[in-house]
């Protein structure tokens, strides 16, 4: 087959492809448009999820005569100063969007700017612009995008429900007004009620008031500020405490000089200085700003601009690490679960409903006469009786008192007694803690053990008679491949013939300890790991391991002067409001809140 140039209609719809994805990616382009453009507000309507009619106005600077009809051409811009790539400023600079739209739906412009005593419009209907013609608008510019995809029928049949492409445009917006809380955005249409977000003060209280309303209440009352600044990259944004998760990365937004992006180096660095705090399946509620010089991004990576690509990308992974782990330890009592009501919600009052065929005369606050007290008021006095019959008490109450008044100005209040004998109560001068006392020593053995490793290695104690464990021969082989990094906490095995290992030293931290069930669980957790997992966080995966197995376990019984001891060493241990699996070490409930529980006000 011979070469040939394409025709130029057919050259068009191959790069609409690259760009209009689908509604979504229209209503990017041109909110992006509008947002280059200066705009304070803007307004986004849509009608059967964008495929019919899509309308985006704006207040911003608008257009000549001159300017419209060279716009609808392919690779015309105003965003670049010149031709060098690496200063992007903008968040539009390809010059296709507008050409691209109108190559595969109608198209409708009208703008005017203040140079003009009029506004001007154009059409583009598959990809033929009509003449610029005079036009009635006050300000900024109206874009009116109808018959998406009718000059490319078989795009049609890739597109979802007109809610599924309503949803992406909803999400499209939300990331833009994140982004820009400085600008108005109004979202409406047949398939919602319309929402509107106004304009925010600057600074970090109007981002977070933003992110509040995009992200909900929630977000917002658990939110906490980070930023990190190094060699003229700054990460700065909220992070939502580890008590506020998501079951998918999707809660997750990353901006990049104020463009949206889904970049898996962020998503990672994320991940990683969440790792402490959160389960496995669990993922963390963020949203950051990484503002860099234009020349150290490359935002020329993805058509639809939704990837970028760092020239330092260590240096950026590790600011945003640095900046997450800062927040969590500063804001670590904050990370328990008693920030977001979760807690109070959990209390229900339960009341006994009154039988029927209750009778006042067999209600124990009934007369019963003198002459009548027989064997039947016997038995009514001893079922009056049987009511206050709790049985035996399942709580240590050998406490004084009063708790000394120094202890209960504490954060963690004074220990009061041991339930169950897993929990602690703890009082504090305006309301209960209760403890899980396992999570609680699991975190303190867990940070003992980094700061441990961080300053002089972890200090041993070793085994009079090695202690033989027996696993499977793949098992064995597993563990002995890591023994080197086990050894640098302090456990020291090695082979014992086929199927077993012997235990010759363990860390002195963990004090007498199941050597058997504490290699098993580093086998299950060794086999998920590969070889693109740092060593660092393989590391940790060790230390968390074995912090849970030197930790004083449910069901032990605690003296009144160790639980007082445990509570200390919480308020002293950076990041004790979550135990190192993710579970929350303690909850608070205020006294006012349990007056509430009680009808007391």
């Amino acid at each position: 087959m011979p070469v040939r140039q394409l025709p130029e209609q057919v050259v068009n719809r191959i790069a609409a492809g690259e760009v209009v994805e689908r509604p979504a990616s229209v209503v990017k382009e041109l909110v992006e448009n509008a947002i280059d453009a200066g705009a304070s507000r803007v307004d986004i309507f849509t009608d059967g999820g964008g495929r019919r009619r899509i309308g985006i106005t704006d207040d911003g600077s608008g257009m000549t005569s001159a300017d419209l009809a060279l716009a609808v051409d392919r690779h015309a811009t105003s965003k670049l100063d010149d031709e060098d790539l690496l200063r992007i400023r903008t968040l539009g600079f390809r010059g296709e969007a507008l050409p691209s739209i109108g190559a595969v739906a109608k198209l409708g412009i009208t703008t005017r700017h203040a140079s003009e005593p009029h506004a001007w419009s154009l059409s583009v209907e598959g990809g033929l612009k009509s003449q610029v013609m005079p036009a009635a608008l006050s300000q900024g510019t109206r874009v009116e995008v109808s018959d998406l995809f009718y000059a490319t029928p078989a795009r049609l049949k890739f597109l979802k429900t007109d809610r599924t492409e309503a949803e992406a445009i909803r999400e499209v917006v939300r990331r833009l007004a994140m982004a820009r809380p400085d600008i108005a955005f109004t979202l409406a249409g047949e398939e919602r009620a319309p929402v509107t977000w106004a304009a925010a003060l600057p600074g970090a209280a109007g981002r977070l008031t933003r992110l509040g309303d995009i992200l909900g209440s929630d977000f917002r009352s658990s939110a906490i500020e980070v930023r990190a600044e190094r060699e003229g990259v700054v990460v700065e944004g909220f992070a939502a405490a580890p008590s506020l998760t998501r079951a998918n990365a999707l809660g997750q937004y990353l901006f990049v000089n104020g463009r949206p992006v889904r970049d898996k180096l962020i998503l990672g660095a994320v991940r990683a200085a969440y790792s402490d705090y959160l389960p496995r399946d669990r993922h963390p509620v963020v949203a950051l700003f990484v503002t860099l010089a234009p020349q150290e991004v490359d935002a020329n990576v993805h058509p639809a601009k939704t990837e970028v690509r760092f020239r330092n990308a260590g240096l950026v992974r590790a600011l945003i690490v640095h900046a997450l782990k800062d927040g969590l330890a500063r804001e670590g009592r904050r990370t328990a679960a008693n920030t977001d009501g979760a807690a109070l919600s959990a209390f229900r009052p339960s009341f006994a409903p009154r039988p029927t065929n209750w009778d006042w005369r067999s209600s124990p606050a009934y007369p019963v006469r003198p002459a009548f007290e027989s064997a039947a008021a016997t038995a009514l006095a001893e079922s009056g009786q049987a009511a206050f019959d709790v049985g035996a008490p399942i709580a240590d109450v050998r406490f004084e008192a009063q708790p000394s008044a120094d202890l209960l100005d504490r954060p963690l209040g004074a220990a009061r007694t041991q339930i169950h004998e897993t929990y602690i109560v703890s009082q504090t001068r305006d309301g209960l803690i209760v403890v899980d006392q396992h999570a609680a020593h699991e975190r303190i053995v867990y940070e003992r053990l980094k700061a441990s490793l961080a300053k002089h290695g972890v200090q041993r104690q070793i085994l009079l008679i090695p202690e033989i464990v027996e696993l499977d021969e793949a098992t064995v082989e597993n563990l002995l491949a890591r023994a080197e990094e086990l050894a640098s906490f302090g456990l020291a095995i090695e082979s014992f013939g086929p199927g077993a290992v012997a235990v010759r030293e363990t860390p002195s931290l963990l004090g007498k300890t199941d050597a058997a069930a504490l290699l098993r669980d580093l086998a299950e957790h060794m086999a998920e790991w590969d070889e693109a997992l740092p060593l660092e966080r393989r590391l940790m995966h060790v230390a968390a391991t074995m912090a849970c197995h030197g930790s004083v376990r449910a069901g032990r019984r605690l003296k009144p002067e160790e639980m007082n001891a445990l509570l200390r060493e919480m308020e002293d241990t950076p990041n004790s409001g979550q135990c190192n699996h993710g579970r929350p070490t303690y909850v608070e409930l205020k006294l006012a809140d349990i007056e509430k529980l009680f009808g007391r006000r």
